[in-house]
């Protein structure tokens, strides 16, 4: 504590903690609750919006054609997640999906007395291995995560069509179990029915969720992606946690391809096409930044709720064209990248106001010379008697 030439107190907070009067940020209020909070918001809003544009709009048919839909784009918006996190991104994964969902189709199709394990585990492990190959190139070879994806989604789908010689799978030719598999449910009531496919996602993305949270390696990739520098120099294994996240990234893409197979049943060699723009355009919405190093899966999966609950609204407007739903969903991603850059900032602002020492002016403590030392006045008179 110190004292100013006026009298006026002037005290310091200790550094090991906020000032006196500085409220510190609880834990759980962070940017991606705060983000994941405004999402659901949204949501809610949008229902609240639309039930009063669309005759008979909230009903247990349209949940069900909802959360079946979004099951793809919430596995890829996961998928693209883990990449991103990592300061890297993933174009592949919409040809990755194509080419998991045609392979598993034939596989199927020839072997109709085949494991649902087997096929599942083959359409995974396709992916994780064409993953892997963007990652190697990626973390190994030091290309661009953009320019990889970019030339491996060409080459993906192009070795696709010369294999599929343009036939294509059709649902008659597939297992039973594959084709009712979209319509399996956990619980129903009513016209309303939690479909088995879009509880396997929930519990998905809540594992991986937990996962990036408690496990070391989960936060590896939040320190890469957030300062790829400082990881570095800590000596973490920065090659081989970008080499696993596109292996998982690939994974989880094959997964979405045998959903992809199993909703539409009718696979050719364009299956997939656009669904990287998809999930991109989910993990962004969903508040995973850009820039790597922050971002959630519930964040991405609320994201792909969100994008695919609009989409499937503006189809029962007749007066929204196909063209202005694509730029509601482009106005929609700007104004994420916008908001996120905004709450970030507010952020960065609250947490280093919180870690400098603060000054806090006191013009009514009363003196007390004794304890704080002399004041400027009395300094100065003992220099001049010293000087004298």
């Amino acid at each position: 504590m110190s004292r100013a030439a006026d009298g006026t107190t002037i005290s310091r907070a200790d550094s090991g903690g906020p000032a006196s009067g500085v409220a510190r940020t609880p834990v759980w209020i962070r940017p991606e609750r705060v983000k994941e909070l405004s999402l659901l918001g949204v949501i809610i809003l949008m229902l609240l919006v639309f039930t009063f544009v669309v005759d008979d709009y909230v009903s247990g048919r349209f949940f069900n054609r909802v959360t079946t839909s979004v099951a793809i784009t919430a596995v890829l918006a996961v998928a693209q997640t883990m990449v991103i996190i990592t300061r890297n991104i993933d174009l592949s994964v919409g040809s990755l999906v194509g080419v998991s969902a045609y392979l598993t189709g034939q596989y199927a199709a020839d072997h109709p007395s085949a494991s649902p394990a087997l096929a599942i585990g083959l359409a995974v492990g396709i992916g994780a291995l064409l993953g892997a190959v963007n990652g190697v190139i990626v973390a190994y070879g030091r290309v661009p995560a953009i320019v990889t994806t970019l030339g491996t989604l060409a080459i993906y789908r192009s070795w696709l069509v010369s294999h599929g010689e343009g036939r294509t799978i059709t649902a008659d030719s597939l297992p039973s179990w594959v084709v009712d598999l979209p319509n399996r449910t956990v619980v129903g009531a009513g016209d309303l029915d939690v479909r088995v496919v879009f509880a396997v996602v929930v519990v998905l993305v809540i594992v991986l969720q937990v996962a990036l949270q408690r496990l070391r390696w989960g936060r590896r990739l939040y320190a890469i992606g957030s300062n790829p520098g400082a990881a570095a120099q800590a000596g973490l294994p920065a090659r081989r946690l970008v080499l696993g996240a596109f292996c998982l990234c690939g994974a989880l893409s094959g997964f979405a391809g045998f959903l992809f197979l199993a909703r539409f049943g009718n696979i050719t060699v364009v299956a997939g096409q656009g669904l990287e723009l998809d999930s991109v355009a989910a993990a962004v919405v969903g508040g995973v930044s850009v820039l790597g190093g922050s971002g959630t899966l519930v964040g991405a999966f609320f994201g792909a709720v969100l994008i695919d609950l609009l989409d499937q609204s503006l189809v029962r407007v007749p007066q929204v064209s196909e063209f202005w739903r694509n730029a509601i969903l482009g106005g929609l991603i700007l104004l994420a990248v916008v908001a996120d850059a905004v709450i970030g900032r507010r952020f960065r602002r609250r947490w280093s106001a919180e870690a400098r020492p603060q000054t806090r002016v006191d013009a009514d403590v009363p003196r007390d010379d004794s304890q704080d030392g002399p004041t400027l006045g009395a300094t100065d008179a003992a220099k001049e008697a010293s000087d004298a």
